[in-house]
């Protein structure tokens, strides 16, 4: 059997717990799970305050409302770029009906947890987005719900039947299950975790590059990720894997060898020269360079006057 190597609070080393990617147990420094399990605040990392067991507001506050008939609460994390790339693209389009009033959520300050946050999203998670477009305010979240809300909005990017559409959906929902393990497994061991450990670093960089290979063997034949159309899939997929070969996310470029997914770097830099992309992943984004931080996107503008000062 494969052993944690928790005890209580603390985190111990692999070289004390366990030998080699197999896990086997190597000591009496074993977790050993109390009959009822039990919170403790002190345990995690940096982002231990972002986690609870319980949901709902932790304090009242409304959220601020714009001009704009779409108002988005996120971060430019990879779930909130999914959605301003989105928006930009649409925009890119000439749709003027898209426009969007983007607002900074600080999960680092909680404010995923203020009552007006919760109202639209339940989970308190980004992005949150409130639809006031028509007769009555929509709230949707969950970044796969608002990718698919606006594409079926305004008939962009996901197609509309048959199996085009099928496909697109299929690696939508492979992005939605696949993603968690690259950034709540991978990414939080390998880079967040106030100990690194051998084995939970080993198991999941093992499974981002298997999905790492899903990917590269899906664009060996295809232009974009559900065929040769630019769709919703490559919006969701991009802002975790795309960023991840080109080395924009969690420093493991180079431990990963994304160099070896050709494909994947290919289809991740043919995108990377998108206006839609290279705006959308600036949105809500407090931090990065100065040509990349745009808190709050309440007009074009907003962007523009940061891009200038791209090197």
């Amino acid at each position: 059997m494969l052993k944690c190597c928790l005890r209580n609070k603390h985190i111990y080393p692999s070289n004390e717990s366990v030998i080699g990617f197999q896990g086997e147990v190597m000591s009496d420094n074993q977790y050993t799970p109390p009959k009822v399990w039990a919170n403790e605040a002190s345990s995690g990392n940096k982002w231990a305050n972002i986690n609870s067991p319980v949901s709902g507001a932790r304090f009242d506050r409304d959220l601020p409302v714009g001009e704009h008939g779409f108002q988005l609460y996120s971060l430019g994390t990879p779930n909130g770029q999914k959605v301003t790339i989105m928006f930009e693209e649409l925009l890119a389009l000439g749709i003027t009906e898209a426009e969007y009033d983007a607002y900074l959520i600080n999960i680092g300050e909680s404010d995923q947890f203020s009552s007006g946050f919760v109202g639209v999203n339940p989970n308190s998670k980004i992005p949150a987005l409130l639809d006031k477009t028509g007769a009555e305010p929509v709230n949707v979240f969950e970044s796969a719900s608002i990718l698919m809300h606006l594409a079926e909005k305004f008939g962009k990017f996901l197609p509309a039947s048959g199996p085009a559409r099928t496909q697109t959906l299929n690696w939508l929902f492979w992005a939605q299950g696949s993603a968690p393990f690259l950034g709540g497994g991978f990414g939080h061991f390998y880079a967040y975790a106030d100990v690194k450990q051998e084995y939970p670093i080993n198991r999941f960089a093992m499974e981002a590059k298997r999905q790492l290979d899903v990917l590269d063997k899906q664009l060996a034949n295809n232009t974009f990720v559900a065929g040769e159309e630019y769709t919703i899939a490559d919006m969701a997929i991009w802002p975790w894997y795309g960023n991840l070969v080109l080395g924009n996310a969690y420093d493991a470029a180079e431990f990963l060898s994304v160099h070896t997914y050709t494909h994947v770097m290919r289809w991740a830099k043919q995108l990377e020269e998108r206006e839609g992309v290279q705006r959308g992943r600036v949105v809500n984004r407090p931090f990065g360079e100065e040509w990349e931080k745009v808190p709050e996107r309440h007009s074009a503008e907003d962007i523009d006057n940061v891009l200038k000062l791209r090197p």
